[in-house]
């Protein structure tokens, strides 16, 4: 089930407003990977803000984003020139279609059972050809972002109409050795207003997620660190993979 974050169209607004372009230095590093592919696709693509960046910068092939949360999903499908899939990879059932598959926004952490996990890379394995290249990242767990994710730091966005938002982000169940459980707590004006989305990420070590992709039938190719293309250590914030069937 979607975050009532990506489900509802109202926050989903707030969502786009809050990690502005400007700041996803993510999509300058799976850009040009997406730019040389014929046949893409986008997992857990939000609002698409990606591949219409992609269709914006050239690409003539096929682009298709995926995602279980209606209120994105709406956003996204202001461009009709791309394919939207409402719904989760598991279940789409493709096969050897996509020469490259991506997950931005660390989407990938809200795979959070055992299960889960080894049915999503079960099905990333199937929908790519031969060759193909997953490419993802998830938060380095020895870094311990989440404890940054207090009241405290709690940011206030102002969305296009001129109207503010304040978000405030709690951890509500601490990390157990796998996942950590949160809060985001949206405050103002707005008729829609307030609301909270509760949240649960799965945070899996390099040894772990090696195991995870290699039971799948996933060769990990490269690893960085960071969206700089640093390389991966102990301490990097990232774990950034480019995994090949």
């Amino acid at each position: 089930m979607a975050d009532h974050l990506f489900a509802d169209r109202y926050l989903a607004a707030i969502y786009d407003a809050w990690h502005p372009r400007s700041a996803r230095d993510d999509y300058d590093f799976y850009l040009p990977r997406i730019l040389t592919a014929d046949a893409v696709l986008d997992v857990g693509c939000g609002t698409g803000t990606l591949l219409h960046e992609a269709r914006l910068a050239g690409h003539s092939g096929r682009l298709c984003g995926i995602d279980p949360a209606p209120g994105v999903l709406n956003r996204a499908r202001t461009r009709t020139d791309i394919e939207w899939v409402l719904g989760d990879l598991q279940s789409a059932g493709w096969t050897a279609e996509f020469d490259l598959i991506v997950m931005t926004g660390h989407a990938f952490q809200a795979l959070v059972s055992d299960e889960d996990l080894g049915d999503f890379m079960a099905a990333a394995q199937q929908a790519l050809v031969p060759g193909g290249c997953f490419a993802f990242e998830t938060r380095n767990p020895s870094v311990r972002a989440w404890e940054h994710w207090t009241p405290e730091n709690a940011v206030v966005v102002e969305l296009p109409d001129g109207s503010l938002v304040q978000i405030t982000t709690e951890v509500i169940m601490p990390f157990d050795e796998q996942t950590v459980t949160f809060t985001h707590r949206f405050a103002g004006k707005h008729p829609s207003l307030p609301q909270v989305s509760r949240s649960t990420l799965r945070f899996l070590d390099m040894d772990a997620l090696s195991s995870l992709l290699g039971n799948a039938g996933l060769r990990i190719e490269q690893q960085f660190g960071g969206f700089d293309g640093s390389p991966l250590g102990p301490s990097s914030p990232e774990i950034i993979t480019f995994a090949t069937r």
